[in-house]
């Protein structure tokens, strides 16, 4: 009875976070779905969605990448999962890391190469290019990290990586109130809201990121803060 007691919430506190980032996930994921059944299907073109017919290899690489990108990355925020399951953990970062390095570079080229939808504007692009470069060197540095095994740096910046990655669903948190009570947003609205995304999900990765280096200025707790970061894919993630 007490083993039952102290380990069932303990290891229900562990899949929160997980739970909580794939939640996050779902619209995002829902709506690359739908948009993946318009294109195969041969749905009605109209001005929101001509770019992605007229060229849809971007749109489906993007939606593929970034959807096991962020399910799957999802998983490795379980750190007891990653200490009982050591090899899935780095089987898994092989499929995580080049999922999100192709969901950022898909994503830049989207920006770079497609007309610009109504609603859109300067401001947003100069947002997408940023975060999306942002992304992308922050996974190609995990990697390099991993590479000279500084798991401690490996794991924060697939971290800011996977942060920057989920932008997406905290975006969909930021319009709904502005939706609901004001409708629509205007260019300058929506280029905000959307960086508002972007800028809290970084924010977070950030806390949590110096959280565990404070932590790890006071022995003995470098081992323990080593396991308790929520290390992005790859080795430790």
């Amino acid at each position: 009875m007490t083993n039952k007691s102290t380990t069932t919430p303990s290891a229900r506190r562990d899949w929160l976070v997980p739970a909580s980032l794939i939640g996050l996930s779902a619209v995002p994921v829902a709506a690359g779905a739908f948009r993946m059944i318009e294109l195969s299907a041969g749905g009605e073109v109209t001005p929101d969605n001509a770019r992605f017919f007229a060229a849809p290899l971007p749109i489906v690489l993007h939606i593929l990448s970034v959807s096991v990108f962020a399910v799957l990355g999802a998983l490795q925020f379980s750190s007891g999962f990653r200490r009982r399951r050591p090899r899935w953990h780095r089987a898994a970062g092989w499929v995580v890391v080049p999922s999100g390095i192709v969901a950022a570079a898909s994503g830049l080229w989207m920006q770079a190469r497609y007309e610009l939808p109504e609603g859109d504007g300067d401001a947003l692009a100069v947002l997408r290019l940023l975060f999306g470069s942002a992304m992308l060197t922050s996974l190609l540095l995990g990697v390099v990290s991993l590479w000279r095994r500084d798991f401690v740096r490996h794991g924060a910046w697939m971290l800011r990586g996977y942060a920057i990655g989920l932008g997406a669903g905290t975006q969909v948190l930021t319009h709904l109130p502005w939706v609901l009570l004001a409708g629509q947003p205007n260019e300058g609205v929506r280029a905000l809201l959307m960086g508002a995304g972007w800028v809290i999900n970084v924010a977070v990765a950030e806390w949590i990121i110096h959280r565990g280096h404070r932590g790890s200025m006071t022995p003995p707790a470098p081992a323990r803060a080593v396991v308790q970061l929520p290390h992005g894919p790859s080795q430790v993630a």
